[in-house]
């Protein structure tokens, strides 16, 4: 079967360029090029597609070279996977750079192991995958452009909408490949092949058990990317895929997100993930008790800025019905203790009032005056500084003192008390 009309028709004229001339240099080495993998599901889908898995038949390192010195741009070479990223000079369709890929064989020294790889052929590279509709290519070089491989028949379970292992082994090997098969089935509302689902069974779960905190972390930021991964949660809890790896998470709701205010300002993520994921973490833990989160961060290796979120969140949620009648300096007081994206999550599912007019007004409340007017009345720095400069605050945000004059004589009644 051939695709060329098909690709183009989904690829912007930007992109297809860029597949020509990449394709061009690869064929003058004499390295065939495909598009493969999930460039190729979505293709076939009709969806967006969002990363280019082009892999050729040689080194992909040689030929990342060779686009550097012809079309400008850096490379970052990583010897031992056989790959190359390009950086472009400038943005190509919003793509900021470009991963090439070696055709190459994996083999799994133990259950679970990261892959031993070596260079191969295509056909070695398809049937290393997860899943007969990832295990799928589009020759794009030359009189060759738009040819179809599929040796596992993955155009036929995207007809069918199936997700399919390529085989028996494929969840002991990759446990987390469990996590790919149901984040897929719900974000493309397939069906998880029956004979597939036996595979996740005691052998896999145990595999999964031993894996280290960060990757299986890594699979939950993946869910958290998801639409809704509300439905995928539940959906690994009903095939006690959370209990093998000791979550005791008992709560699968995960709200759907809109993006905040912006008068509600920044919010602290750690670097390693998006402000979703994080948002995500803390909403699905949120309900938890503190000790049970901690349990969770340290299994799953969170970040600091991570843990102290969902720890803080699930302490406010708790203690909301205490604070009803506080003032909004009390609250504005309290929540400035606390990473505001706590403050975000637990507002999300308490639509409190007094959270929002925290993150949308109190938080940015301060006094007209400063330290460097404490000490021109002098005063020498010190707690008495703080308190000063707390009481001006309070007043401001309980309505006390609405204007500048009004500060002005709270400010000498405190500093004559």
């Amino acid at each position: 079967m051939n695709l060329d009309d098909l690709l183009k028709k989904s690829l912007d004229s930007a992109l297809l360029d860029l597949i020509h001339r990449i394709a061009d240099e690869s064929s003058a080495l004499g390295f065939p090029l495909y598009l493969v993998g999930g460039s190729v599901r979505d293709l076939m889908l009709a969806r967006p597609i969002l990363d280019l898995d082009l892999t050729l038949e040689g080194d992909a390192i040689i030929l990342g070279r060779v686009l550097v010195k012809k079309f400008g741009g850096k490379i970052t070479i990583h010897e031992k996977f056989h790959t190359a990223t390009w950086f472009f000079q400038s943005p190509v369709s919003n793509l900021q750079s470009l991963d090439l890929i070696s055709a190459r064989r994996e083999t799994y020294p133990h259950p679970g192991a990261l892959p031993t790889v070596t260079k191969s052929t295509l056909d070695d590279d398809l049937r290393r995958r997860d899943f007969t509709i990832n295990a799928m290519a589009i020759r794009v070089d030359g009189d060759h452009f738009g040819e179809l491989y599929d040796p596992l028949h993955g155009q036929a379970d995207i007809e069918k909408k199936l997700i399919c292992v390529l085989h028996p082994n494929s969840f002991v090997d990759d446990p987390t490949r469990i996590f790919r098969a149901v984040r897929y089935a719900e974000r493309y509302g397939f069906t998880i092949e029956p004979e597939t689902l036996t595979l996740i069974n005691d052998d896999s779960r145990k595999v999964l058990s031993g894996l280290s905190g960060e990757r299986l972390r890594h699979e939950f930021d993946l869910i958290f990317e998801e639409p809704n991964p509300s439905v995928t949660l539940k959906q690994l809890a009903e095939l006690d895929m959370l209990k093998s790896i000791r979550l005791q998470v008992t709560s699968y709701e995960v709200p759907l997100l809109d993006d905040p205010s912006p008068a509600f300002g920044e919010f602290a993520v750690p670097d390693m993930l998006s402000f979703q994921q994080t948002l995500c973490w803390v909403l699905w833990l949120v309900n938890s008790s503190v000790s049970e989160i901690e349990d969770v961060a340290e299994r799953l290796a969170f970040p600091v800025l991570l843990a102290n979120a969902a720890v803080s969140a699930s302490a406010l949620k708790q203690e909301l019905p205490s604070c009803k009648n506080w003032k909004p300096s009390q609250w504005t007081f309290h929540l400035d203790e606390l990473p505001s994206l706590s403050v975000y999550a637990v507002y999300l599912l308490s639509k409190e009032t007094a959270l929002h007019d925290y993150l949308a007004k109190w938080q940015h409340v301060k006094p007209i005056t400063t330290g460097d007017d404490l000490k021109a009345r002098g005063l020498e720095p010190g707690p008495r500084f703080g308190e000063i400069l707390r009481q001006l605050r309070a007043a401001w945000l309980d309505g006390e003192v609405g204007t500048e004059e009004g500060e002005k004589r709270l400010l000498a009644s405190l500093v004559n008390h």
